[in-house]
């Protein structure tokens, strides 16, 4: 026996579109791209329990290749990209989840992906030894798509994520607000800045300050690998040698270590600190008042912008740009419902 015709929000929540789209594409409405009226069909049609027919052959074979570590936010999007693909019938996606961040562990991953690959996403170092790799897996055949942070010169197909230097640049308004007319000074903590995106955080963060708010001086850029226990060493440090420090931005992972490290000080409500990424961890953060912004992406729509257009890419179809991802400033206060 059927199913009854699926909730419309349920479909929505499982596309990752609104509910408006929904109603469009199940009342054959126009105003919807094709590719996103497939999609919904498609999970419209599983739900009700009559999923398309599709065999395997025809499915497209996606590989996506993550970096390594206690990083919470890539944790939440290995997650939000299984749950894409699940909800799919035309896609065979496989996770790769590396031990680090190296730039010769990630091409070695790109030369040994699955013969079924059609299609690989990867968060990758902006490095020779990744841009060599991403340059020969498209020389043969594959379409390379950027995720979260971009490479550049490698004539990837799309690049999925928000705007890394506004990111930055939002950072240090947020901060020069917090501080209006004030004297400081201000530290950054860098996952690593051979992430393109990283290096554009640093830049537009900069740049603002000196537009804005040139009371406030940068006095200490640290590159922690992403690891919270460097973070951990590194603030401790910075907290022992820079008693009128008043603010941190860390531009990538590592805030356990900062938090541990402002705790410990006793330092957690008198230093402004700004992150990124809406995670378990950094909500816990807001609550408690050691975190006073998080500059937060959507994990759940990167996942399913990144599985649509490499997908569009493997049939040729035109028009495949790259997708700005919404940037939200998180709050204690306005912390959404659901990240």
């Amino acid at each position: 026996m059927a199913k009854s015709r699926p909730k419309v929000d349920e479909i929505a929540r499982l596309a990752g579109v609104s509910k408006a789209t929904v109603d469009r594409v199940l009342n054959n409405r126009p105003g919807v791209q094709e590719h996103t009226r497939v999609h919904v069909t498609s999970i419209a049609a599983s739900l009700a329990g009559s999923p398309v027919e599709t065999s395997a052959s025809d499915k497209v074979g996606l590989d996506f290749i993550l970096p390594g570590g206690s990083n919470p936010f890539i944790a939440d999007l290995a997650r939000h990209l299984e749950r894409q693909a699940a909800s799919r019938t035309d896609v065979d996606v496989a996770i790769h989840r590396l031990s680090g961040i190296e730039p010769e562990e990630i091409a070695a991953q790109l030369g040994s992906l699955r013969p079924s690959c059609q299609g690989v996403g990867l968060i990758g170092l902006d490095s020779p030894a990744v841009r060599e790799a991403v340059r020969q897996r498209i020389a043969a055949g594959l379409s390379v798509l950027t995720l979260v942070s971009d490479i550049s010169h490698v004539g990837r197909v799309s690049y999925v994520g928000i705007d890394n230097r506004a990111a930055g640049r939002l950072a240090g308004y947020l901060i020069g607000r917090f501080m209006p007319g004030s004297k400081g000074k201000i530290a950054l903590i860098a996952g690593a800045l051979a992430y393109r995106g990283h290096e554009e955080r640093e830049m537009g963060f900069r740049h603002v300050l000196d537009e804005r708010f040139p009371l406030l001086e940068i006095i200490a850029l640290r590159e922690v690998r992403e690891n919270a226990d460097r973070a951990y060493k590194e603030v401790r440090a910075l907290l022992e040698e820079q008693p009128e420090l008043v603010a941190i931005y860390c531009i990538g992972a590592g805030h356990q270590g900062i938090v541990r490290a402002l705790t410990e000080a006793g330092r957690e409500k008198s230093i402004i600190f700004i992150g990124h990424d809406l995670t378990d961890d950094t909500r816990q953060y807001l609550l408690s008042g050691v975190m006073d912004a998080v500059i937060d992406q959507n994990a759940g729509v990167e996942a399913r912008e990144a599985i649509d257009r490499l997908v569009r890419a493997t049939r040729n179809e035109p028009l495949i740009s790259s997708t700005t991802i919404r940037i939200q400033s998180v709050f204690s206060e306005n912390i959404p419902t659901d990240a």
